[in-house]
């Protein structure tokens, strides 16, 4: 295992996950502020956010994948460049006024930048831990990386805790562009140019060699077929992009509306916000940095998932029947376990192909993730703002919250048929050695 490198990694995602996590808090109280000034309740701002995310979504799902499969061609860092380049754009924006105009202008550079960053920065991310970790570690780094992230979280969290809200996005477009240079100044290359490693995108590549390598490259541009023979090639990959579509449905729906709800129902503010997801982000990174990697290799990832997703389904349960604000913050008891999810289904994953197909295959999964997030908001948001308005046809606040509990525990039941089944790519490995 190359430490050197992935500590780098590590600190690039960070610096990145901070600069992302700090401005969550406060956008809810802008956006409310920029379209519906001295109101807890904003129908067009739980339909704006839902149709943004819906947007994003759909971008992610085409560009992620071939993010991911460019990567295995060009190398990580190359491609690690671009998102993390154009996510500097909107937080400049913001950190320079929170007007309405401008508002509107951070919400369509930030719509059209993660199309390419949202999913694509975790993808490749994860691809880079793949390239330097063997099987046997894998699910652990990638529970380590998770809990940078959560760290990252934490401390953004904190950060805009204490920041007013114009500084909170000064100091997060401060961090993204140190980000930015930290990637491109101390972050080596996973893949070596030996093993199949084209000329770097963004050295000085003769023309007629640039063009002659993009359109190989983009002839092996993962498309529905790609994804659908990774599927046929294996049953675990397929069972993993059901439990992976569910999750993305769940937590698209979670972003849609749970702010919104705690808004209208407990009348949450910044700070509100903040301390919530500080605590989640505390729970989640000792439970990634220190249980996961004893627990991945005692049980495997493929229970550590089904008991992940068993606790979500707890926690946004909880959440739904809220009938106190001490509620959710009691929910976030099940966070230590929630976090577990996503590194288990991107370590299955990572097991069902050979190592010049992580790209490929993190980039599938991460495109199935940004289509369950354009049929979330499309469900979710309508069905908040409904039950969240005077027109609801009964009185359940949270029964859009609940629903998104359901599609977590479809989520669940599928896991549980993932338990027991060996890696095809070993299998595979078994048979060309006995061969």
């Amino acid at each position: 295992m190359d430490l050197t490198g992935l500590s780098h990694l590590f600190v690039t995602v960070f610096l990145s996950g901070f600069a992302s996590f700090t401005v969550v808090p406060s956008i809810t109280d802008v956006t409310m502020l920029a379209l519906c000034p001295g109101q807890d309740e904003c129908s067009l701002a739980i339909y704006l956010t839902g149709c943004q995310q819906a947007i994003i979504g759909l971008g992610a799902m085409i560009i992620t994948p071939v993010i991911g499969n460019l990567s295995d061609v060009y190398g990580r860092k190359e491609l690690l460049t671009l998102p993390m380049t154009l996510s500097i754009l909107p937080l400049v924006i913001l950190a320079y006024s929170r007007t309405t105009s401008f508002f509107y202008a951070y919400f369509f550079i930030r719509t059209l930048t993660a199309m390419v960053g949202e999913g694509s920065i975790n993808c490749l991310a994860l691809a880079y831990v793949a390239d330097k970790v063997p099987d046997g570690q894998r699910a652990s780094a990638f529970g380590i990386l998770a809990g940078v992230g959560s760290a990252a979280f934490v401390c953004g969290t904190l950060a805009a805790r204490f920041l007013s809200t114009a500084a909170t996005f000064q100091v997060a477009a401060v961090m993204s562009m140190i980000a930015a240079v930290y990637l491109r100044v101390f972050l080596k290359e996973s893949i070596p140019n030996g093993d199949g490693l084209r000329q770097p995108m963004l050295n000085g590549t003769p023309h007629a060699d640039l063009e002659k390598t993009t359109t190989q490259a983009f002839k092996r541009i993962p498309s529905i077929g790609d994804l659908i023979c990774l599927m046929k090639r294996s049953r675990t990959f397929s069972q993993a992009t059901v439990v992976s579509f569910f999750n993305g449905l769940a937590e698209g729906g979670i972003i849609a509306s749970l702010l919104y709800f705690l808004k209208a129902r407990f009348h949450f503010n910044k700070n509100q916000y903040a301390d919530l997801l500080l605590i989640c982000g505390v729970a989640g990174t000792i439970s990634q940095l220190l249980f996961m990697p004893m627990l991945a290799p005692a049980i495997g990832e493929e229970k550590l998932l089904s008991i992940g997703l068993f606790m979500i389904c707890s926690n946004v349960f909880l959440n739904s029947i809220s009938w106190s604000v001490w509620v959710p913050y009691a929910a976030t008891v099940f966070s230590i376990f929630t976090v577990f999810v996503q590194p288990s289904i991107r370590s299955i994953v990572s097991k069902q192909v050979g190592p010049t197909e992580q790209g490929k295959s993190q980039g599938c999964i991460s495109g199935i993730s940004s289509l369950a997030n354009i049929v979330s908001p499309l469900i979710f948001s309508p069905l908040t703002a409904l039950f969240l308005s005077e027109e609801a046809p009964f009185h359940f606040p949270g029964f859009s919250i609940m629903c998104i509990g359901f599609a977590t525990m479809i989520a669940f039941i599928q896991s549980i048929m993932i338990w027991g089944i060996p890696s095809s790519h070993k299998t595979d490995n078994k048979q060309t050695t006995e061969a």
